[in-house]
C-alpha cells in the first residue's frame, strides 16, 4: 500500500467555522463556543483514499490558520510554505467572507506548491435561511481559481467529510502525476 503525507491548509476570515470543520472531521465532535484560532494548529488525520485501483493511506496534517486579515501577508511563508492541498471556508451568512477567499488566494499565489488542489467551502450550511450568497457565487469562485466547492456545516457534519476527502485524493492524485 502507497502512503503520502499532505499538508492541507485551511484558509479564511475570522469565524467563518475553521477550527469547528477540522473537530468536526477529526474528532467527529462540534462546539458552538467560539474560540479565536492564535498562529496556528496542525491536527492529523489518517484516512484510506482508492485511487487508480489502489488503495493509498494518507496522513493529512490540517493547518488550523487564524483568520485575521491584518496577520496574512506576515504569516504567509511560515504556514503556507509546501502546502499540498487548501480548503477556502466562508460563512454563508457573512458575505464578505467569500470575496474575501480572493485576497487569500493572492496572498498565497507562489507560497503553496504549483497546482495545489483548492476547495471552497460555503460553511454553516445548517443557517441556510439567512444566507448571503448561494449556488452561483461558490461556483464563480471555484471555476475562478480551477476549484471545487461544498455547501458544508460543522455543526451537523453536512459534507464535512466528502470536502476534506475529495481534497486528499486530488492532492495524492496530484503527487501521482508529478
Amino acid at each position: 500500500m502507497r502512503r503520502y503525507k499532505l499538508k492541507l491548509c485551511l484558509f479564511g476570515g475570522g469565524g467563518v467555522g475553521k477550527t469547528s470543520l477540522i473537530r468536526r472531521y477529526v474528532y467527529d465532535e462540534f462546539d458552538d463556543k467560539y474560540l479565536q484560532t492564535i498562529g496556528t494548529k496542525v491536527s492529523k488525520k489518517v484516512v484510506d483514499v482508492f485511487i487508480n485501483g489502489e488503495d493509498v493511506e494518507v496522513q493529512l496534517y490540517i493547518w488550523d490558520i487564524m483568520g485575521q486579515k491584518n496577520y496574512r501577508d506576515a504569516l504567509k511563508e511560515a504556514y503556507f510554505h509546501g502546502a499540498d492541498a487548501l480548503l477556502g471556508v466562508a460563512d454563508i451568512t457573512r458575505k464578505e467572507t467569500l470575496e474575501e477567499l480572493d485576497e487569500w488566494m493572492d496572498a498565497m499565489r507562489g507560497v503553496v506548491k504549483e497546482g495545489a488542489p483548492v476547495i471552497f467551502l460555503g460553511n454553516k450550511w445548517d443557517l441556510k435561511e439567512q444566507a448571503r450568497f448561494g449556488r452561483e457565487e461558490m461556483e464563480l469562485m471555484a471555476e475562478k481559481h480551477n476549484g471545487n466547492y461544498y455547501f458544508t456545516s460543522a455543526k451537523t457534519g453536512e459534507h464535512v467529510e466528502d470536502a476534506f476527502e475529495k481534497l486528499a485524493e486530488a492532492a495524492v492524485e496530484r503527487r501521482i502525476g508529478d
